[in-house]
């Protein structure tokens, strides 16, 4: 079977919390960390190379932002080697946002780049579901801590 387009993940998330409210859950890792990641060097901006670690698995990522638009978008290059993670947050009606992400520039045979669509398609849809538990209702799933728990089968 042959690829015709390059694999991207995407996945998108309504969050009823003001656009300004969401935008600064991804961006300062104060409230970022209560969803998604367990420690980050600084808040993101354009031309930051920040650290994101998640010290639950022992692992951490370089992190280059290559362009903000303030609860716009967020444009940022990651892992090794790396892909282009694009966020963009659409003010809704009655106060909410729907944000998308998308994830692409994955490396390998075809087989090795679906694969990694794919996992990062479910990973991201766990932090936009996290995020929206926290920013909606204050409550921290946890769901990034308990997709490889210790002890499962491949883990």
């Amino acid at each position: 079977m042959k690829i015709r387009e390059t694999p991207t993940a995407e996945a998108g998330m309504l969050i009823r919390r003001p656009v300004a409210d969401v935008f600064e859950a991804f961006v300062d890792p104060a409230i970022t960390t209560k969803f998604w990641f367990t420690h980050g060097s600084d808040k993101l901006d354009s031309g930051k190379e920040i650290s994101w670690e998640w010290r639950m698995y022992g692992v951490s990522t370089t992190v280059n932002v290559s362009e903000i638009v303030d609860n716009k978008k967020i444009v940022m290059q990651w892992s090794d080697p790396p892909t282009t993670v694009v966020w963009t947050f659409a003010e809704m009606p009655g106060g909410t946002t729907f944000v998308e992400v998308r994830n692409f520039g994955f490396v390998g045979s075809p087989d090795e780049q679906v694969k990694q669509a794919i996992g990062s398609t479910g990973g991201f849809a766990l932090v936009l579901a996290g995020a929206k538990a926290w920013l909606e209702q204050g409550v921290m799933l946890g769901l990034i801590g308990d997709r490889h728990p210790k002890g499962v089968p491949g883990n």
